[in-house]
């Protein structure tokens, strides 16, 4: 799995999840469980996950519907 974001903005996570289920791409929030230990703060950032197979097209996706400011560099 490879990381495309890391935030703790549950409406970025929602909507770039939404597009890559549309699209076909299975994607997975790590670190939902998280909260527990923070106390629902929204503290500690979630990451969304994509299949490394995927990964090109998850990222082009995610700059054609205006998150590119919200994608982590690649490395």
């Amino acid at each position: 799995m490879k990381e495309l974001i890391r935030t703790n903005n549950a409406v970025v996570l929602s909507f770039a999840t939404s597009l890559l289920n549309d699209a076909g791409i299975h994607s997975l929030i790590a670190d939902q469980s998280m909260s527990v230990l923070e106390g629902s703060l929204g503290l500690l950032p979630r990451r969304l996950l994509v299949e490394e197979d995927r990964a090109g097209e998850a990222r082009r996706l995610l700059i054609d519907a205006g998150l590119e400011a919200e994608l982590r560099t690649e490395r």
